[in-house]
């Protein structure tokens, strides 16, 4: 603890933002570059070094937080380095992208604003790399084992890179042409710039990692002949069965999934394509669903030159505060109003004048689609509903619609390829893929982890599942423990 009275004498500041008018115009990060750094030793004297650091708890990684709070403080760039590769091994990722469960619980945010945990981790992961604090490690001996990872997702990256760092020999199959799972084609760049994740992927291919990319286990390659070929098999592949919305006129033309949108403008900024097919310029933009997704879609077609963007959160406009009574700190308070890039692009932009004033119709419902005489999507039809989801009378409106994109988010694995069929796996009855306290499945050698088998979660978790689910399939190769396991396969976040 640098300074016992860091958190009573720095207020909060966090990592700034560029100016709306600027980054709506292009695809970078929307942060300030290098503005992390002049702040960020400041910020970590607010740590408290608490004498129980629920941060701690309410980071499934187990996070060593305050030890490399302490540590940024007094500039001891590589200690902290250490300190946080030691359980993470994908920091920049979730530096940017996760929600930061950790802040939430925060001993200081019990009174005060947290400390500002997600910048801290960040600005220690890009001091790294650039003072090489992040060599690849490759492993002393090979143990002569082989393990085929499906799936090159945060779940699966991490576990390939356990597993590689131990000596086995990893193989890493992935059925899109390039590895990174969402974080490639779903996340958008103005969140995570992909050359952050190119450089773990440059790291993890020198440290003996295999990627088999444009190939789809179940298609192009038989799970049988994968199961005879390897010594284990770890089902990474992520929950990407979206969830529908069937109400009248979803047939018509120009109502699409948000993963088959948001790729395809990646795709785009990565040279694949010169403009998107689904591109939102010019169109009214109706995007279905509140979540991270959503938003994602709403910064999107935002940067694509949108004539407006509206988003529907079918659950009421929440509280600036948590509520103690429902969701009582250390817990992670779902319902509480947060201000997004987008949403603030939005905001600022006025992209929907007819919606809240980020662009965010709360407590609304779909009812139907219509279309215009060629088929195509043209007006949204919706209600207001009350708690209980029952729509209020006398409040039903219509939106102007070209573009329709379905943010309802996903129910588990894609069977399409067919591997959960041709191994056989018993499933949960909410579509994911059972397995023991071990992360077996149900055929032998072959693990699940991540979004596949525990349903749709945060980046966080499935970092920690890779690392979990590394270690189970460590144990099972060698019969001995010697990978850290932070998570069971049937932990959850606290909750009350």
């Amino acid at each position: 603890m640098a300074d016992p009275k860091g958190f009573l004498t720095t207020p909060r500041q966090e990592w700034p933002r560029r100016p709306v008018e600027e980054r709506a115009r292009d695809w970078d990060e929307v942060y300030v570059p290098g503005a992390l750094l002049p702040i960020i030793s400041k910020q970590a004297d607010r740590c408290m070094d608490c004498g129980i650091p629920f941060c701690h708890d309410a980071c499934p990684l187990g996070n060593l937080i305050p030890e490399w709070n302490d540590l940024v403080s007094r500039e001891d760039w590589r200690a902290a380095a250490d300190r946080l590769h030691a359980t993470n091994n994908f920091p920049e990722f979730t530096g940017r992208l996760c929600p930061a469960p950790c802040e939430a619980g925060c001993v200081l945010a019990i009174n005060q604003p947290a400390v500002t945990i997600k910048n801290v981790e960040c600005a220690i992961a890009d001091r790294a790399w650039e003072e090489g604090f992040a060599p690849p490690k490759p492993p002393e001996r090979l143990s002569g084992k082989t393990v085929a990872v499906i799936g090159s997702g945060p779940t699966g990256l991490a576990a390939a890179q356990q597993l590689t760092r131990a000596g086995h020999t990893v193989a890493v199959y992935e059925r899109d042409d390039r590895p990174g799972g969402l974080m490639r084609y779903g996340i958008p760049a103005f969140k995570m710039e992909k050359h952050h994740l190119e450089r773990r992927l440059e790291q993890m291919r020198a440290e003996g990692t295999k990627f088999r990319t444009s190939t789809a286990v179940g298609r192009d390659i038989g799970a049988d002949e994968l199961r005879t070929r390897y010594d284990a098999v770890v089902l990474a592949t992520g929950a990407t069965a979206w969830r529908e919305l069937p109400v009248p006129g979803r047939e018509l033309t120009g109502i699409h999934q948000a993963m088959e949108y948001l790729p395809l403008a990646n795709r785009v900024r990565e040279g694949d394509l010169e403009t998107s097919p689904l591109s939102a310029a010019g169109k009214h933009v109706v995007i279905v669903g509140g979540g991270d997704t959503g938003a994602d879609c709403l910064g999107t077609a935002v940067r694509e030159g949108a004539a407006s963007v509206t988003q529907l959160d079918i659950y009421a406009l929440p509280e600036a505060e948590r509520d103690e009574d429902t969701e009582p700190w250390p817990t992670y308070p779902m319902r509480i109003y947060r201000l997004s890039a987008a949403h603030e692009e939005a905001r600022d932009l006025r992209t929907a004048p007819v919606a809240h004033a980020d662009a965010r119709l709360f407590a609304a419902s779909t009812l139907r689609f219509d279309g215009d005489a060629q088929g195509r999507v043209c007006s949204l039809h919706l209600v207001e509903v009350d708690a209980r989801r029952h729509p209020v009378e006398g409040t039903g409106r219509t939106l102007p619609a070209d573009l329709v994109l379905l943010a309802l988010g996903f129910s588990g694995p894609d069977r399409e390829d067919g591997l959960v069929d041709q191994l056989g796996l018993e499933m949960e009855p909410r579509g994911t893929i059972r397995r023991d306290s071990g992360f077996a499945t149900n055929v032998p050698g072959v693990f699940a982890a991540g979004d596949a088998a525990r349903g749709q979660s945060l980046i966080v978790w499935a970092i920690a599942e890779g690392r979990a689910v590394a270690a189970a399939v460590d144990r099972h190769l060698t019969g001995s423990a010697r990978l850290p396991a932070p998570i069971g396969p049937y932990d959850r976040p606290m909750a009350v």
